[in-house]
C-alpha cells in the first residue's frame, strides 16, 4: 500500500499491517530515534500528571487499579498498555473507553507525517501514537506502562512524576541481563530526580537503591516506607501519611493494590480513603485470573514466566473446587518454559499441550519435554484444539486453566465471546 492510500485509508488493519513491515527489528532498544520524532511532533511533554509503571508483572493490574481509583476521585484518566488481547484499541484507553479506530488511524498519520526518513519499531510507533492522542485529550493524569525493561523503553520519553517498580524477577534476560541485579538497573532507568519511585517489589536487589541514590530519586519501598496487612476479608495501608484499615480486597492482586495506593499518594492530587476503596471494588483486567465460565469452572490468566505462575499457583488454592484440575498451555520459547510450567505441576492433573504459531512460538513437543514423564497429558496442532479438547474432558467440577502467553489467553478468550 502506497503511502497515499494509506494516509487516506480509515482501516485499522491496513496501518496495523504497515507498520509490522517498515522495520527491520520487532525489537531495537534507544530512544535516539524515538525521541526525536516526539519532538518534531510536540510530545515529549504531556499535559496533567504522569505515572510511568514498570516492572516484570503486575504493570498491567496495577495501571488498571490507578486508573480505577482516580476515576472514582473524578479525575480523568489515560492509559497507555500493552500488549493486547483481542483488539489493538485495548492499547490506549481515555476516560475508561478503547480509543476508536479513527481516532488511532489519525494519530499514526501523525506520526508516519512527523518520522520522515527515520524507521519506527511498531511498538515506537504505537507508544507515539498514544502520546499524541493524550495529548489532544489532555486527561489529568497518565499512566504508561513500560513495554519492555525501562531505561531505553520508548514510555522513558516521558519525565513521570511518579515511577513506579512492580516486581522485579527474571525474564527477557537476552534484553535486560541474567540476573535480578542487571533487570533491577534497567527497570530503574524510569527513575527521576527529586521524584518519588515506588517499589512494590518486597525483596528488592540491591542495585535498585543503587540506582535511586545515583539517579536522585526518592525512593520508597514496600515493607520499609509503607506496610500493607490482609485481615480477614480487608486489608490495612500504612504509610506515606495514611493509615487507611478495612479497605476492599480487590479482583486482581493485594500486592499491587499496594503499589497503586502508594504511587496514588505519592501524586500529590488530593484523593479520599472512599474514592480508593470504590476504585479498588470496580478495578478489572481481563485475562488476569478471568473466570470465563462456571460449569465447567474456566480460569484464564496470561502468567508467562516462573514469578507469574508462582503467584497464580497461590491465587488457585484459594479457589474452591471439587473435581479434576486441567490446564491448557501454550507458550513462547523465549521464555523459561520448565521453570514456568514448575510451579504449577501439583496443581495439574491433566495438560492439554498446544503449539503457538509464529517465530517466537513454542511448540506442545517443547513444552511436553519440560513436564516430568509421569504427567498426563495430550499435544494439540492449536489453542482451539487444546480448549476443546479439554471441554470435552471436563466434568461439571471439574477446573480448566488456561495460561502461558497473551496469545494463548486471546485464542480462548475470542472462541468464549464469539
Amino acid at each position: 500500500m502506497s503511502q497515499t492510500s494509506l494516509f487516506q485509508s480509515q482501516s485499522l488493519a491496513d496501518w496495523l499491517s504497515y507498520l509490522e513491515q517498515i522495520h527491520p527489528k520487532t525489537i531495537d532498544l534507544g530512544l535516539e530515534r524515538v525521541g526525536t520524532v516526539a519532538r518534531r511532533m510536540g510530545v515529549d511533554r504531556l499535559p496533567g500528571k504522569v505515572i510511568t509503571v514498570g516492572g516484570t508483572n503486575g504493570k498491567g493490574t496495577t495501571c488498571a487499579m490507578l486508573e480505577s481509583m482516580l476515576a472514582a476521585a473524578g479525575y480523568r484518566v489515560g492509559v497507555y498498555a500493552s500488549p493486547h488481547l483481542l483488539r489493538y484499541n485495548e492499547r490506549v484507553r481515555i476516560d475508561g473507553d478503547l480509543v476508536s479506530d479513527a481516532a488511532l488511524c489519525q494519530a499514526f498519520a501523525q506520526v508516519e507525517q512527523a518520522r520522515g526518513e527515520l524507521s519506527l519499531t511498531f511498538f515506537e510507533f504505537g507508544t507515539l501514537a498514544a502520546l499524541w492522542l493524550f495529548r489532544q485529550a489532555a486527561p489529568d493524569v497518565t499512566l504508561l506502562e513500560v513495554g519492555l525493561g525501562g531505561r531505553l523503553d520508548a514510555t522513558n520519553l516521558i519525565d513521570a512524576d511518579v515511577a513506579v517498580i512492580t516486581s522485579i524477577a527474571l525474564d527477557h534476560c537476552d534484553w535486560l541481563g541474567p540476573d535480578r541485579q542487571s533487570i533491577a538497573r534497567e527497570k530503574a532507568g524510569i527513575f527521576r530526580a527529586g521524584r518519588p519511585a515506588i517499589s512494590g517489589e518486597p525483596q528488592p536487589p540491591a542495585s535498585l537503591e543503587e540506582q535511586a541514590l545515583l539517579r536522585q530519586a526518592n525512593l520508597l519501598q514496600v515493607g520499609r516506607d509503607y506496610r500493607i496487612r490482609e485481615v480477614g476479608e480487608t486489608w490495612c495501608f500504612d504509610g506515606l501519611g495514611v493509615s487507611w484499615s478495612e479497605l476492599p480486597v480487590p479482583v486482581l492482586p493485594l500486592v499491587n493494590a499496594g503499589t497503586a495506593v502508594a504511587a496514588l499518594l505519592s501524586l500529590g492530587l488530593p484523593v479520599s480513603r472512599e474514592a480508593v476503596a470504590e476504585g479498588l471494588r470496580a478495578a478489572r483486567l481481563p485475562g488476569r485470573l478471568q473466570q470465563v465460565r462456571q460449569s465447567p469452572g474456566v480460569w484464564v490468566d496470561v502468567a508467562h514466566n516462573p514469578h507469574a505462575a508462582a503467584y497464580l499457583a497461590s491465587a488457585l488454592q484459594r479457589q474452591p473446587h471439587f473435581g479434576r484440575r486441567l490446564a491448557v498451555v501454550g507458550m513462547l520459547q523465549d521464555k523459561d518454559i520448565a521453570g514456568t510450567l514448575a510451579q504449577l505441576e501439583e496443581w495439574v492433573d491433566v495438560w492439554f499441550i498446544a503449539d503457538l504459531h509464529g517465530p517466537r512460538a513454542a511448540s506442545a513437543a517443547q513444552l511436553a519435554a519440560c513436564l516430568p514423564a509421569s504427567a498426563q497429558l495430550s499435544c494439540h496442532a492449536d489453542v482451539d484444539s487444546a480448549y476443546g479438547a479439554a471441554l470435552a474432558a471436563a466434568g461439571p467440577l471439574d477446573m480448566i486453566l488456561v495460561f502461558g502467553s497473551f496469545y494463548t489467553v486471546a485464542d480462548v478468550l475470542a472462541r468464549e465471546q464469539s
